[in-house]
């Protein structure tokens, strides 16, 4: 198989996550997220209550945005205030049930939109950094956040690289995004207590988030051979 130029390889990027492969649009669910908790009864319960709300499946991924700045000034002003990082821990957990509502809205309660991929992927960009940026600051190594921040994009470009080549994306970890937001709300929670902690977990979630990488791009370029 001949090896795509950089520029088709871009292109095709943008265009899947722009128009191609739109869970919100079109009702596919072949790069969908896998997350047991879709089919709890509390996911359906949640779901109908937002559906009931008349909230659409791209205000959903906004409203996830500003959950996630929310949990970013608490983190920013934890060192002063510990108990903020147990807000910062909730804003974690909202924030990822934001991000499971916009595709149950969408797919689920039919409101997705043309401009749902985008509102799919992008938001979830922004909220990474957010969290993972003041992260940083709160444990007192800012470089630590912005690396981790930098990797969780990586991570995210890889598994958008794979369905532009036309594979199936690939959400496994180690590290991948409800892997980094599960070790950000332990490292919180404790960190209320204990403030090495969420160094630790900013460690953990970068070092991690590059092997999620290596493993990635790994599956991907024997995928690619002929």
């Amino acid at each position: 198989m001949a090896e795509p130029s950089m520029t088709l390889v871009i292109d095709a990027v943008l265009c899947h996550l722009c128009f191609g492969g739109n869970m919100e649009t079109s009702g596919s669910t072949a790069n969908r997220r896998p997350l047991k908790s879709r089919t709890t009864w509390w996911a359906g319960l949640v779901t109908r209550a937002a559906l009931a709300s008349g909230i659409s499946a791209n205000g959903m991924s906004v409203l996830g945005v500003l959950i996630a700045g929310l949990g970013a000034a608490a983190l920013v002003y934890a060192q002063d205030m510990p108990w903020l990082f147990l807000v910062a821990a909730v804003c974690v957990q909202l924030r990822l049930l934001a991000n499971m509502l916009d595709g149950l809205i969408a797919v689920e309660g039919g409101r997705g939109s043309p401009t749902g991929a985008i509102f799919n992927e992008f938001p979830d960009r922004l909220e990474d950094s957010l969290f993972l940026v003041a992260a940083g600051y709160a444990s007192g190594f800012g470089w630590l956040g912005w690396l981790a921040a930098l990797l969780a994009a990586v991570c995210a470009y890889v598994r958008l690289l794979g369905g532009a080549l036309g594979f199936p994306q690939d959400f496994r970890g180690p590290m991948a995004k409800p892997h980094r937001m599960a070790a950000l709300t332990v490292g919180c929670l404790v960190a209320a207590f204990w403030l090495p902690a969420i160094q630790i977990a900013l460690g953990v979630i970068a070092a991690g988030t590059a092997l999620t990488i290596a493993l990635r791009l790994t599956r991907l370029s024997r995928a690619l051979q002929p």
